[in-house]
């Protein structure tokens, strides 16, 4: 792969751009505490994965954070253990709260410089605009799950995807998709024939975390350990094809 082939990147944002894992747990693990429960913040995270993709897939026109409040509410009937309506609105309203990677902003300024840039985010509207100012960058489209009625691994950020190339007239073979998420985005995009970069965030930490471990096929034509390596090959790539 040629980085410098693609004129568009689209990102997923949780995970990818915003550490939404530690925005979780900063809310699960006082409530644990509260509870009497004696879990580590990996373990929570763990329990909640599955709850929140069961809940996106039954409740695909829900605004995220009443996913984020329904997922919440099943992880403490799971463990055994009431979450109160405060609770769970602690957490839907969290997104907002949650931080940027270190690497995030310096590095969409950089892509900024040579992508088109747009975000595929499983969120809703109000809670990317929260955390758009962390990110310091102005996308060139924002396609969000309150657009499409629908959560990833569904098809319809992918679809909506497809459109915004035709309004910005850009061929689909220029785009490339970067995202960390295995179970949300390199499935679907496999499925619809985009190819993506992985940026492994995880890669110093077992486990699965917050996302589910895929069940479908997934594929990935390169892997990053972080955004800022990503950036810098793009830049390199870049430089490269103007020469």
């Amino acid at each position: 792969m040629n980085l410098a082939d693609y004129d568009v990147l689209s990102f997923d944002c949780y995970g990818t751009l915003i550490d939404w894992e530690t925005g979780i747990a900063a809310v699960l693990t006082p409530w644990a505490k509260e509870a009497g429960l004696d879990l580590t913040p990996e373990d929570l995270l763990a329990t909640y994965a599955e709850h929140e993709s069961q809940a996106a897939r039954e409740l695909p026109a829900a605004l995220y954070s009443t996913i984020l409040a329904e997922a919440f509410r099943r992880t403490g009937a799971q463990l055994g253990a009431s979450v109160s309506d405060e609770w769970a609105q602690r957490l839907g309203d969290s997104v907002p709260d949650w931080p940027a990677f270190d690497d995030s902003a310096d590095a969409l300024a950089s892509l900024a410089r040579d992508y088109k840039l747009v975000i595929l985010s499983n969120v809703h509207r109000a809670g990317f605009a929260g955390s758009n100012k962390r990110l310091g960058v102005e996308f060139d489209r924002i396609i969000t799950a309150e657009d499409v009625k629908a959560y990833k691994p569904a098809p319809n950020h992918f679809e909506a995807l497809d459109e915004v190339l035709k309004e910005m007239g850009i061929p689909r073979e220029r785009l490339l998709h970067v995202a960390q998420s295995l179970f949300h985005d390199h499935v679907p995009a496999r499925r619809h024939g985009l190819p993506s970069v992985w940026i492994n965030r995880r890669h110093d930490r077992p486990g699965w975390g917050a996302t589910p471990e895929p069940a479908e096929e997934y594929s990935y034509a390169l892997e990053f350990p972080d955004l800022k390596s990503f950036a810098q090959a793009a830049r390199e790539a870049k430089s490269g094809d103007g020469d």
